[in-house]
């Protein structure tokens, strides 16, 4: 059974801009209106498997994209930073501390 992987949404609002039109729009299909293979087939005028396959391909894509440059999880490490530093100033956080996190964010960069 074909299974959606959710975490691939956040990387299609990353890196989807760098897939082919065909594939934007079956991945938007599939995982944003929620349409089956046979829905999407009929919508694009091609088999359920070409729909299952593209999607397959999408998705290995997607991932390549983020193992390659890494944007996803720098954004992760950039909000956790930032939680980090508005935790600090509510504690009246020391200078040691917030150098830290700091530096922390000049090393993603």
């Amino acid at each position: 059974m074909f299974e959606k992987n959710l975490t691939l949404i956040s990387l299609f609002d990353i890196y989807g801009a760098m897939l082919s039109e065909q594939k934007q729009k079956m991945f938007e299909l599939y995982y944003g209106d929620d349409l089956s293979l046979a829905e999407i087939a009929e919508e694009m005028s091609i088999s359920r498997q070409g729909v299952r396959e593209n999607l397959k391909k999408c998705e290995e894509q997607l991932i390549e994209f983020e193992e390659k440059l890494g944007f996803s999880k720098k954004s992760e490490l950039i909000k956790a930073a930032i939680e980090k530093l508005k935790e600090l100033k509510a504690d009246g956080g020391d200078k040691k501390s917030i150098d830290s996190v700091v530096d922390s964010l000049s090393s993603i960069i």
